[in-house]
């Protein structure tokens, strides 16, 4: 059976790591340096025993006793010193390297379009920035310095093998070699294991994350036993996987243990004869047996070193694979600034579909909309409305056709030039486990406090804010969970008008609302909405009667455009839309 250290993945991924380490090779140099003088005194540890035995308890030589344990706080006051030195600096190196991967891991995620995220879990993600980089902090902050050490220590107990007797060496390094088999074929079975360990630890994740986020649901449905029941099920998959991994990782310190007492049983049969024969003398027979166990304890550490860098080469290998996707949604490399809606925009025979869907969401868009204009996109759950407002800013890019913007097509701008002159404000309100103020600035950093000021009071929020003990500065909890729906929509409505769009897209931005704070909300949308270009996504039929264009989606086509009254006169799907609607309500 042909054996190899790497495999091509295991090379491509220590050239990625080596190029993390590049920086600091100075720091990373003089920690190599400190361990070879760590491996020297270790040596000259097993080296002592000869004088020590021969000299001072067989020849009686005091000038060797005074000497010796002299040399002996010599050698460990320069071994402590090396060893803290080296350490230190592979930690150093180790914990920069883990830093640098992970805000890279970060930044890259933040670059990936949204696509990538409609396909990996989000747990998931989270799951590779925070258990795979801990994991691969773990090996790069100690793993490495304990390697380095026992190579080189290794090294200098063989060199004091063989200096004190080749033969009986070569006897105990012919059993080495056979540690070498079992070491990397168990060694690969580590790997696969804690790769399945940390994808069922992201599973772990996903579960925990949709159960505290859904967790109102789950305590309406009474779904406690249930979400209890899968995660135990997934909890005890991850332990039988965690099982497999110990008996792997456990059977090989044994193994090499029992070949290293193979060797040492054969050095003391021949070497005994050796010293009873007069053939060498006790001193160096012992001093080679000092540094042949001395050298056992390194060989079966890095047994151990080395299941957990397979452990650590899993974590990187996933860690790698997130850094090596590519933004779908990119620059073109003419790409120009945009830098305002002067005209309007068209859609030209737009068609969309997203990855994993093998149809159509929209199917030849053709629409003109005239700078300032509120263009209103209505239809059945489905019909596409959402995305077609995702298409403009490009979240996505359309499959058919283009959109243009005063006869430009928007993949000829830099994105964040585009989307800078965007303002959304969607059903879901996103909002971030911080103050008030934070939360209206987040579209323009660096804003003053009267500008926040001036952007709350337009979206009619803050009369409420003053009524909160800490004003502005309060913390509003994950997703904004100490306030009300209508609440969270005006700070959001808030944050767009701060930004201060020319383009601004409003999605089921009061669906979720009752009457009273869908009226306030609405009062701070008509603020919102002066003097700029709006796409307003509704549901509520009644929130866009006053638009200057309203579209009607079915299927992902256009099936009419006019103004309220023009559509309801044409007895057409708008007019279905209206009546479904309205006698649901009572009111037509």
């Amino acid at each position: 059976m042909k054996f190899q250290w790497f495999s091509k993945v295991d090379i491509r991924i220590i050239r990625r790591l080596i190029e993390y380490v590049r920086p600091y090779r100075f720091r990373l140099a003089s920690a190599i340096f400190l361990a070879v003088v760590v491996s020297i005194t270790n040596a000259l540890t097993a080296w002592l025993v000869k004088p020590v035995l021969d000299d001072i308890f067989l020849k009686k030589d005091l000038l060797m006793l005074t000497l010796l344990p002299v040399m002996i706080l010599a050698i460990y006051l320069i071994k402590g010193i090396a060893t803290y030195g080296q350490s230190y600096l592979i930690q150093y190196v180790g914990y920069r390297v883990v830093q640098k991967i992970r805000d890279d891991l970060f930044a890259h995620l933040n670059r990936l379009s949204l696509s990538f995220f409609h396909r990996i879990p989000s747990a998931q993600l989270i799951s590779r920035s925070i258990n795979d980089v801990s994991r691969l902090s773990s090996v790069t902050s100690s793993v490495i310095a304990d390697v380095i050490r026992q190579v080189f220590t290794i090294l200098g107990l063989i060199f004091i093998a063989f200096y004190r007797d080749w033969f009986l060496a070569s006897i105990a390094m012919v059993v080495l070699p056979m540690g070498y088999f079992p070491m990397i074929r168990i060694g690969r079975k580590i790997r696969r294991l804690n790769k399945s360990i940390q994808e069922m630890t992201a599973e772990l994740t996903r579960i925990l994350q949709e159960t505290f986020t859904g967790i109102k649901i789950v305590k309406a449905f009474g779904s406690e036993e249930c979400e209890q029941e899968k995660f135990s099920k997934q909890n005890k998959k991850l332990f039988d996987v965690r099982m497999k991994g110990v008996r792997a990782e456990e059977v090989l310190s044994p193994l090499m243990e029992f070949l290293g007492a193979i060797g040492i049983a054969a050095v003391i049969w021949y070497g005994g004869r050796q010293v009873i024969t007069g053939m060498t003398t006790p001193g160096t027979f012992f001093s080679f047996i000092a540094a042949t166990m001395m050298l056992y304890g390194p060989v079966r550490r890095l047994s151990r070193l080395n299941n957990l860098i397979m452990a650590a080469m899993a974590a990187a290998e996933r860690i790698f694979e997130i850094l090596e996707e590519k933004p779908e949604i990119v620059d073109a490399p003419d790409a120009k600034q945009f830098r305002s809606l002067q005209h309007g925009i068209r859609f030209r025979n737009v068609s969309f579909m997203y990855d994993n869907s093998p149809d159509m969401v929209l199917r030849e868009i053709n629409l003109e909309v005239e700078r300032g204009e509120i263009v209103a996109i209505v239809g059945h759950s489905g019909a596409g409305k959402t995305t077609l407002g995702d298409l403009m800013p490009r979240f996505f890019d359309v499959s058919e056709g283009s959109i243009e913007i005063d006869g430009v097509d928007v993949r000829r701008f830099q994105i964040n030039s585009l989307r800078r002159k965007f303002g959304i404000v969607t059903q879901e309100t996103i909002l971030f486990n911080d103050t008030l103020a934070f939360n209206i600035a987040y579209g323009k950093p660096g804003a003053t406090q009267e500008e926040i000021r001036a952007a709350a009071e337009a979206a009619y929020a803050h009369e409420f804010i003053m009524q909160i003990p800490q004003g502005y500065e309060t913390i509003i909890g994950e997703r904004g969970v100490r306030l009300s729906g209508g609440q969270r929509q005006r700070i959001c409505i808030a944050r767009a008008i701060l930004r201060d769009p020319e383009i601004l897209i409003l999605d089921e931005a009061t669906s979720e609302l009752d009457s009273e704070s869908e009226h306030m909300v609405q009062k701070a949308l008509v603020n919102l909405m002066k003097n700029r270009t709006t796409y307003v996504i509704a549901h509520r039929l009644s929130t866009i009667v006053n638009a200057d264009k309203i579209v009607v989606l079915e299927n992902g086509r256009i099936q009419d455009v006019g103004k309220h009254d023009e559509l309801i006169q044409r007895d057409g799907p708008y007019l279905r839309l209206c009546k479904m609607q309205f006698n649901a309500a009572g009111e037509w």
